[in-house]
């Protein structure tokens, strides 16, 4: 998609300089990794694309897919942002946004349209594989580096993201638990995915 039209009006929503989020100290012997720097530049710019173009997101999805569903999907379309390497250079954030809503909705409908019943095969169910011990290696060197990442995090937007995955509590329940808005839950939570997507990859 072609952002850079000279017809279009440069917008910045970038905030003032990069610095340590506020409230999240490093802990003994932690050094900012290479690329801090960059990674700080991007979150700030993800803060300010969320705070102004959320609502009219949402609207623009809720007239195509309905309310409820809006919501989650405008979760999506900010992760899905978080990992553009356009974040930083957009000159239509409003249409960066929406194109990539349209092409959720079309992933999703081809889903739908082309989901298939699948019939697992088990073979040597009896026995260990070699691709089950794999998949046994993967699983604690994913744990670990999930770990790692979460304790990247500021710990007020740890809680809620572990409060939701682990302890399986829905957003209200949240909402009501710490007393914040709704908006503020879903904000943490869009912010904890998207750094935990940027460091294990986007099965968050």
């Amino acid at each position: 998609m072609d952002l850079s039209a000279g017809h279009h009006a440069r917008r910045s929503i970038v905030g003032p300089a990069a610095g340590p989020i506020k409230g999240h100290k490093l802990g003994p012997g932690r050094r900012h990794r290479p690329g801090t720097r960059t990674q700080f530049a991007r979150r700030r710019t993800l803060d300010a694309l969320y705070r102004e173009e959320r609502a009219g997101l949402i609207a623009y999805l809720a007239r195509r897919v309905g309310s409820e569903r809006a919501r989650d999907l405008a979760q999506d379309v900010f992760l899905r942002a978080a990992t553009s390497k356009q974040l930083t250079e957009l000159v239509n954030p409003a249409g960066f946004l929406r194109r990539i809503a349209f092409n959720l909705m079309v992933d999703e409908a081809r889903r739908q349209k082309c989901r298939v019943r699948t019939q697992p095969l088990l073979e040597n169910a009896d026995a260990p594989s070699r691709a089950a011990q794999e998949d046994a290696v993967h699983v604690r060197e994913t744990r670990q580096a999930l770990e790692i990442a979460l304790a990247e995090l500021p710990e007020k937007c740890a809680r809620i993201f572990a409060m939701n995955r682990f302890e399986k509590k829905s957003y209200r329940e949240i909402h009501i638990e710490l007393g914040i808005a709704l908006p503020t839950v879903d904000y943490h939570m869009m912010k904890a995915l998207a750094h935990l997507r940027q460091a294990l990859g986007h099965s968050w």
